[in-house]
């Protein structure tokens, strides 16, 4: 789908785009380099389209839906066409469905966690891949059966369906990913909608890593493989201000009280006698983050300008750029799909052999000005099942900090739409010196955080950015001039 200006943009424009995209970061040598951000994966930088769209808006900002006044209803406008944007990202028939904001993914999945009001027998079931968020708010509610996985990482599917047979009756949702923070691989989520429903079942896809990456059509409502339920986050997808995504049948939040409740959500409120208003604001309490609505409708606008299609095919040309070269460099071990990346978005998650993932992560950043991520990802028992970890090794690990680099974790690169294979050549030079051992740092754990740092390097933030300037008081800028 192209935006309704007619505006197309390219993968080169993309890059143009980034804010931040030419930021030099301080070096361990004391040098400085453009700074390599291959942690989108976690949260992407912002668009200067989206900075634009907002420093526009300001001048209207208003409260939204309580307002006669002009900038009010302006405001108004723009906050309930950015949900009807973003619903139509993912195919939503406002006829049918409802979209709600919220903060973000997690807060989305624990609010649709909440409001399904289920029973103590009633069952979900999940799988052993999932993000926290989409795995420990059903635990808080009722029985969760987590479906394993399969030799290449992905889903388990014989084992999803078995579960499904085992327990229909008592399923009442299937909670899936529509792509892994781990390891990039996409579910077929069609597929598995079209098996919950034959049992009876609704199912909810956490797209959050998806949407940035792959063309998503939750399908009509009558379609045996549509989607009932899906959640995403803006600052996945260029428009870092806070806003999340749920998207659902209308007459699913219709029924009971909101998990938040206050101001925006009643159309009347007695003494002894409370009506619910109707989705979306019933369920948006209080002063909603309008910004935030602005800057996705706008990510959206730019990501729609450029074509999905054509941003899956820049991503997986990067992955078959990148992967070889990085299987080519002894020691270094990739997990998950390694040849073809048709149904996988852009990460690679790694180990390297000589070094354990926190010191890799950490030259990676002070000797190489690229930013990664290491750790867990927020997905436990999917890493240790990945690395192999048996259940002594778990219970004789659960006594240490759980950010303790000697934990078993791997390092990860993800990429955006606007990465390119200068970046990844970035990422090999420097990673083909730590196998080698030839990084200038001597690196020890800092006992207090549990990372790694540099001996005799002091690293100060605030030389960089001013955090914060009391009002009247000048900036050192000021005083200088």
């Amino acid at each position: 789908m192209k935006p309704t200006n007619g505006v197309t943009l390219t993968i080169e424009d993309l890059r143009n785009e980034i804010v931040g995209i030419n930021q030099n970061v301080p070096l361990l040598d004391g040098s400085e380099r453009p700074y390599v951000f291959l942690d989108n994966a976690a949260s992407t930088p912002a668009f200067r389209s989206v900075m634009k769209s907002i420093e526009e808006f300001m001048p209207w900002y208003s409260s939204v839906h309580r307002g006669t006044g002009f900038k009010a209803v302006v405001a108004t406008n723009v906050y309930d066409e950015a949900h009807r944007i973003a619903g139509a990202f993912v195919g939503a028939d406002p006829t049918w469905n409802v979209v709600i904001f919220g903060k973000n993914t997690t807060e989305c999945v624990n609010k649709l966690a909440y409001r399904f009001q289920f029973k103590p027998d009633d069952v979900v079931i999940t799988t052993s891949l999932e993000h926290h968020s989409n795995d420990l708010p059903w635990r808080k509610y009722c029985n969760v059966i987590h479906v394993g996985i399969s030799s290449d990482g992905g889903i388990d599917l014989q084992e999803l369906q078995d579960a499904l047979r085992a327990h229909k009756g008592a399923v009442k949702l299937v909670a899936v990913s529509g792509a892994s923070n781990v390891t990039g691989i996409c579910s077929p989520v069609h597929d598995i909608a079209q098996w919950a429903h034959e049992a009876g079942a609704k199912i909810f896809v956490d797209v959050a890593q998806l949407v940035p990456h792959r063309a998503i059509d939750i399908l009509p409502n009558n379609d045996p493989r549509h989607l009932d339920f899906v959640a995403y986050s803006a600052h996945k997808m260029y428009a870092p201000f806070g806003i999340g995504v749920l998207v659902g049948p209308a007459d699913f939040f219709e029924k009971g009280e909101p998990d938040i409740v206050g101001g925006g959500t009643v159309s009347y409120v007695g003494l002894e006698e409370v009506e619910w208003g109707a989705a979306p604001q019933k369920e948006e309490a209080g002063s909603p983050n309008v910004v935030g609505a602005v800057a996705l409708a706008e990510a959206i606008t730019v990501l729609q300008a450029v074509g999905m299609d054509t941003i899956a095919q820049h991503e997986q040309a990067l992955l078959a750029y990148a992967i070889p070269k990085m299987k080519s460099i002894a020691g270094v071990r990739i997990y998950g799909p390694t040849e073809n990346f048709s149904n996988k978005v852009g990460v690679i998650p790694f180990t390297v052999e000589s070094a354990d993932h926190a010191l890799v992560a950490t030259v990676l950043s002070m000797e190489g000005g690229i930013g990664v991520r290491n750790g867990n990802f927020c997905a436990q028992p999917y890493m240790r099942k990945l690395l192999g970890v048996t259940p002594e090794e778990e219970k004789a690990k659960r006594a240490d900090r759980c950010d303790n680099p000697k934990l078993p974790g791997m390092v990860r690169a993800s990429f955006g739409c606007y990465n390119n294979e200068e970046d990844v050549d970035r990422l090999i030079e420097t990673l083909g010196r730590i196998v080698k051992k030839e990084y200038r740092g001597v690196y020890t754990i800092d006992p207090i955080t549990g990372m790694y740092v540099a001996k005799g390097y002091t690293m100060n933030a605030a030389q960089h950015f001013r955090f914060f300037n009391p009002l009247g008081t000048p900036s050192a800028r000021e005083e200088v001039a």
